[in-house]
């Protein structure tokens, strides 16, 4: 099955550093694929390659197979690429019914407000229109801006930590959210996560970047436990399995 995104030896520097170096990868309609690291591997700079916000020095990304390295971040949006980011930052002077509003009528085709209930309701969300986006917890502001993307249909999402900031409880809502999104919607999902246990749960496949290099890849127990893997990613003592 061909890939709904790729990437072909994405290299990247900043200020003569290199940042990422021959970095590629796929994924598949319907699947989740993790991406673990330490800090400063080069994980956030991958997603920014990939959405379209900075253009690699070397390599190239694919969306359903088309050469897609020279657009920019709205053209790969309208092509079905959505991205969530680690803090879930919302419009604070909206309320979720301005917010729904703007999202429909970004850009055409515009959506309805049905269209909306219905991706407010898949993602859990359950708050009035009235609501102020800004006084919502932040698992109900990723609900929000998850919902927004959903209302486009996209076919492919990255998701930088949404996991970040919530209880285990919470967690399991993300969980369940990732897990209609790939396999009732078909959407690839490339996931950035230090949670090894949301990983480990729903991810198929994981790779892991060191140093701006991918060391490992392939089932997440079976990478967790990759010699290379302890070494770079666990700094104190033995790591944790879920």
């Amino acid at each position: 099955m061909r890939p709904l995104l790729s990437c072909e030896g994405v290299g990247m520097r900043f200020g003569g550093r290199s940042v990422l170096a021959g970095v590629s990868l796929a994924a598949r309609a319907g699947e989740v694929l993790g991406v673990v690291g330490p800090n400063g591997a080069g994980k956030t700079t991958l997603f920014e390659i990939l959405s379209g916000r900075i253009r690699p020095v070397a390599g190239r990304v694919f969306v359903d197979g088309d050469d897609v390295t020279a657009l920019p971040l709205h053209a790969r949006a309208r092509r079905g690429l959505a991205r969530t980011y680690q803090s879930p930052v919302v419009p604070e002077g909206l309320t979720v019914g301005e917010v729904f509003k703007v999202a429909r009528q970004a850009y055409p085709p515009y959506l309805t407000a049905h269209q909306a209930e219905w991706a407010a309701h898949q993602v859990g969300l359950d708050a009035r229109a009235s609501t102020p986006a800004g006084s919502l917890g932040a698992l109900d502001r990723r609900r929000l801006l998850l919902a927004c993307l959903l209302m486009r249909r996209p076919r492919v999402l990255l998701m930088d930590e949404p996991a970040a900031g919530l209880i285990n409880a919470e967690v399991d809502e993300i969980d369940a959210i990732v897990r209609f999104m790939s396999q009732e919607l078909g959407v690839a999902v490339l996931l950035v996560e230090h949670r090894l246990e949301l990983l480990a749960a729903i991810a198929e496949r994981v790779i892991v970047l060191d140093a701006g290099e991918v060391i490992a890849e392939g089932p997440p127990h079976t990478v967790f436990d990759h010699p290379d893997v302890r070494a770079a990613y666990f700094e104190i003592g033995t790591p944790q399995h879920p």
